[in-house]
């Protein structure tokens, strides 16, 4: 026992000993663990820290861009508040001095009809004191009684109160024409200065001049089968008679005159003339004249500005090159009422691309392939219908000779431009006798009014002087003939232009000195 006491407080010592080593080898473990787990929880914390900075940044940033967004949307219902305010502000303002130049102007009216009533009562009282005076003086001097008086004087103040309405009148109708007068030059005379057209006058040609008399018995053939081929293919009737070097076509058709002259040109000039070239030459000429009337019409269409419009309608202007109206070509009548018609559109601020349509079209019943027995406004105002024209553009083409009412402000141009281009010096040729026929009319109109002795139509019937005897015609009766005759030609006849009536009245004294 005492052998193995030494090994065991040895090992007692050693197990010792080696609890004490594990003791501190343990507690140095759970210090250094717990030294860990306390820096660990000292970064998490830094960790919660710094996100809970940053939660609180984001939620400040998105706070304060809130609080923006309300003071800038509030600053701008204030600002919105502000302008309305200004703007009715602005609107009393306006409003308040509207009222004070009303009242001025009424406080001026009111001044002014008090003066003028007052007036009117001296006047009256000076009247009714003058008639009183007057009344007594005529009974005192012719005797009568003073009713006699009253009623003489009476029909004497009516007599002086219609002469002077009527030379009121006379003065407010001379006033308000002489303004109308100078108004519608003006427009007028710029218009007509501004456009100055120089097309060439192409009238329709209704004789063939020929080289010699020698090529008519070619022309004619043997029993006359060539005029009657030529005759046939056109329906032109050809006039071969004595008529030296000439030979008359003669139809209604200007295009079937026009294709008649080129063909018969073309046949002289080529020296072949028989029915099968006859033939064939007139059918080349129908369909170089078709052409030619597409391209013309195209071509004025486009050199006037005017856009989208119908072929058909395109067609029928090229056709007014051939045809003629009182001695003025068509197509260059149109053109001319055209650039008018925009140019006096333009001077009253209406709308010149409707206005030159208009007048380019207002002729185009007169070259209708179709026979009617409609005026020729009408048939155009149906025609340019069916090809789809404007209202206003169909009103003033049915609209320029009074045939339907004018609903359209461009309808009064058009007719207004229309009288000017044929109411132009050396624009239309008359026929002489109609000519003379229309100069009596206008004479024996004057005639037939009473007081009137003399009549004359100057000027190419542009002007009418009237003599009248001064015994017979006043003043007042004068100013009235002259308005009854104006009146009577407007309504009776049918004239270019205008007709200026003065009624002359004088009085002549002669004296003989021997």
């Amino acid at each position: 026992m005492e052998l193995y006491l030494p090994y065991i407080i040895g090992a007692i010592g050693g197990l010792l000993l080696g609890g004490g080593l594990a003791y501190a080898a343990l507690n140095g473990a759970l210090k250094g663990k717990a030294s860990g787990i306390i820096k660990e929880a000292e970064q998490k914390g830094e960790n919660i820290k710094e996100k809970k900075i940053l939660q609180a940044k984001e939620k400040f940033l998105k706070l304060k861009e809130e609080h923006s967004k309300e003071i800038k949307s509030r600053n701008a219902k204030v600002q919105s508040l502000e302008d309305k305010l200004k703007n009715q502000e602005r609107n009393l303002n306006r409003d308040e001095q509207q009222l004070k130049d009303r009242r001025k102007r009424l406080d001026r009216d009111e001044e002014t009809l008090k003066a003028r009533l007052n007036a009117s009562e001296a006047k009256q009282k000076e009247l009714e004191k003058a008639q009183a005076q007057s009344a007594k003086m005529l009974a005192d001097a012719a005797g009568m009684s003073v009713e006699s008086a009253t009623e003489k004087l009476k029909e004497q103040v009516i007599g002086d109160a219609k002469a002077m309405a009527a030379q009121e009148v006379q003065d407010i109708l001379d006033d308000a024409r002489s303004r109308a007068n100078q108004e519608a030059k003006k427009v007028v005379i710029q218009t007509i200065q501004r456009v100055a057209t120089e097309h060439a006058v192409e009238n329709s040609v209704s004789v063939f001049n020929i080289g010699s008399d020698d090529i008519k018995g070619r022309i004619i053939g043997r029993e006359g089968r060539n005029i009657r081929a030529l005759e046939a293919a056109t329906g032109v009737e050809f006039i071969v008679d004595d008529t030296p070097e000439a030979i008359i076509l003669s139809c209604f058709d200007p295009v079937r005159r026009e294709v008649a002259r080129l063909s018969l040109h073309q046949l002289v000039s080529d020296g072949r003339i028989h029915p099968a070239r006859i033939e064939e030459v007139v059918a080349k000429t129908k369909k170089k004249i078709e052409e030619e009337i597409l391209q013309v019409g195209k071509r004025t269409v486009i050199d006037l500005g005017i856009p989208n419009m119908a072929n058909a309608l395109i067609r029928m202007v090229g056709r007014m090159k051939y045809r003629s109206s009182y001695g003025q070509n068509l197509l260059q009548h149109s053109r001319e009422v055209a650039n008018l018609c925009a140019t006096m559109a333009a001077e009253l601020g209406l709308d010149t691309k409707t206005a030159k349509r208009a007048g380019l079209l207002h002729d185009i019943g007169k070259v209708s392939d179709e026979e009617s027995e409609l005026p020729h406004a009408i048939l155009g105002m149906k025609l340019a219908e069916k090809a789809g024209e404007r209202p206003d553009v169909l009103n003033a083409i049915g609209a320029h000779h009074d045939e339907i009412e004018m609903t359209s402000l461009i309808s009064p141009i058009v007719q207004v431009c229309d009288a000017i281009s044929g109411a132009r010096p050396g624009a239309r040729r008359e026929v002489v006798e109609s000519y003379i026929q229309r100069l009596k009319d206008l004479e024996n109109i004057a005639l037939e009014q009473p007081g009137v002795t003399q009549s004359y139509a100057i000027q190419a019937g542009r002007e009418l002087r009237v003599m009248v005897e001064s015994e017979q015609v006043d003043d007042e009766k004068a100013e009235q003939i002259s308005f009854n005759i104006s009146q009577r030609i407007m309504n009776e006849m049918t004239y270019p232009g205008q007709v200026k009536v003065t009624v002359i009245r004088e009085t002549r004294a002669v004296s003989v000195a021997k």
